[in-house]
């Protein structure tokens, strides 16, 4: 549904704003309590805020590490999704999270690919039809103290490696 639409929508505005305001209406990423504040016109940074309040308030008072976790699933796979094009799979593989202080107010994390890194990955995939990728971010409060840490891998392939690894996986099963 969030493709078709996108796809549409494409032919009227521009795909950052697309991506800002799909996710912030979102219903999965509502329930995260995150918002996405700032999304560059080529996807390769995205920004997100997420205020303790109500609805992720942890018996400690904190923003619960869940929402936490779900404010930050989503954003990676999705930036490669749209920079990459409809040449690749791009799927979340794995994230090792690190909750360092509580998150007591407003933090902010920021997403970002440089040019230098596409390339690569571009390449990689060239090279061996698939690879992970392990992109770090941090979840900061307002004076940039760390308040918890993702190591998230991504999975990357040449979309019709993937279709025919898909076919023999079946044909084995």
């Amino acid at each position: 549904m969030y493709k078709i639409a996108t796809d549409f929508l494409k032919r009227f505005i521009k795909v950052s704003t697309i991506y800002k305001y799909s996710f912030n209406w979102s219903p999965m990423y509502r329930r995260s309590t995150a918002k996405l504040i700032e999304v560059s016109d080529d996807l390769h940074y995205v920004k997100i805020r997420l205020k303790l309040n109500w609805k992720n308030r942890n018996y400690a008072g904190s923003i619960f590490g869940g929402s936490m976790l779900a404010a930050t699933d989503p954003i990676y796979m999705i930036q490669l999704i749209q920079i990459l094009g409809e040449d690749y799979v791009v799927w979340d593989k794995a994230v090792e999270a690190r909750y360092k202080k509580p998150g007591k107010g407003t933090i902010y994390g920021e997403f970002i690919f440089t040019t230098k890194e596409i390339i690569s990955i571009k390449q990689l995939v060239a090279a061996h039809y698939e690879t992970d990728i392990v992109k770090t971010m941090n979840l900061v409060d307002a004076n940039q103290n760390i308040i918890a840490t993702f190591n998230k891998t991504v999975y990357i392939a040449d979309k019709t490696f993937y279709k025919e690894k898909l076919k023999k996986r079946k044909a084995t099963n």
